[in-house]
């Protein structure tokens, strides 16, 4: 079989195409994963479930009388408050935590698996800023895969995925706009990279393949998605095999 990726970082912009990616790996078989993609048996991690989790305790200091913490509320919708940026730093000391406890423990995980870190980050909190956050032993095993959209498209996919979701769900949320402004209009990758499209990101001295993959115009259907992946996932392998 051939070699699998321990530590996909997943980054970029939120509605980017992370989910989509994720999605379609998830419905590929390991073996054809693995082969075309360089994908084992994969599992997630996603620091949105615990952004989301803070935001929910948000609501309950409010019926409890006090202020909320992290958020601010947008109708259905929450954003994080531009003063709790903080609450970032805590979810890449949670990621550090959670691989530590759930996988480093478990060498046998990495002979035929692939953990998948996804998040997004922007503004004051950026990639540059927030990638040496992450532990020495995450970045040693890692190649970084940037789904890149600009702004304007993240925004447009936000709001189309929502009102599809508020179709099907009364669950359905969106990034707030105030919030993408906030933090995800200004993105840092293409300086961090130099504008590259692949190559090494030196972060705490441990050099990390990252491979920027274009994600406009948006793909739908599995045979395009493949041919958009497949050459990404490739080059992002060979920078990989050399340094790992």
């Amino acid at each position: 079989m051939r070699r699998t990726f321990d530590h996909i970082l997943l980054l970029g912009r939120p509605a980017a195409g992370k989910s989509e990616f994720i999605d379609f790996m998830k419905k590929t078989p390991d073996e054809e994963r693995a082969e075309a993609f360089g994908i084992g048996r994969f599992e997630e991690l996603d620091d949105f479930v615990w952004l989301w989790e803070k935001f929910l305790e948000d609501d309950l200091w409010e019926k409890a009388g006090h202020p909320r913490v992290y958020s601010l509320r947008y109708d259905e919708n929450y954003g994080l408050d531009p003063k709790a940026d903080r609450l970032y730093d805590l979810m890449l000391a949670r990621f550090n935590q959670e691989v530590a406890a759930r996988y480093l423990k478990r060498p046998e995980f990495y002979e035929e698996g692939t953990l998948v870190i996804e998040f997004a980050r922007g503004g004051r909190q950026g990639y540059a800023y927030s990638l040496p956050r992450l532990s020495r032993e995450i970045l040693e095993r890692a190649a970084i895969l940037y789904v890149k959209v600009s702004f304007d498209e993240s925004w447009r996919r936000n709001v189309a995925r929502y009102e599809e979701k508020q179709k099907h769900s009364i669950l359905a949320h969106m990034v707030p706009r105030q919030t993408m402004e906030n933090f995800y209009r200004n993105d840092d990758w293409d300086t961090c990279t130099a504008q590259k499209p692949d190559g090494y990101l030196t972060v705490e001295d441990v050099e990390v393949p990252f491979v920027t993959m274009g994600n406009e115009p948006e793909l739908k259907e599995r045979g395009p998605l493949a041919k958009r992946y497949g050459p990404a996932l490739n080059r992002l392998m060979e920078l990989y095999t050399a340094v790992r």
